[in-house]
């Protein structure tokens, strides 16, 4: 199965959009196609330099696409 890494934090409220475009885009698929890992960057002071200005950040964990916000349900297909 494939698997999508979502960072994110607590009080980003893009982040909370972000959420809305993947629930759309888990809907469109139908059944659970991809496992999704949420990711709190806060815990981890490297993550916070990759990420911190530019979360949510959508990563597939095989092949190491990701996208950063903002993104829709077809940049996320386009991960695959």
């Amino acid at each position: 199965m494939k698997r999508l890494i979502f960072y994110t934090t607590v009080g980003c409220h893009l982040c909370e959009h972000a959420e809305l475009v993947l629930q759309e885009f888990a809907a469109q698929l139908g059944a659970p196609q991809f496992d999704l890992e949420e990711v709190d960057i806060s815990t981890d002071e490297q993550l916070v330099e990759l990420y911190g200005v530019r979360i949510p950040v959508v990563k597939n964990s095989v092949n190491d696409r990701e996208v950063g916000w903002p993104f829709g349900v077809e940049e996320i297909a386009r991960l695959f």
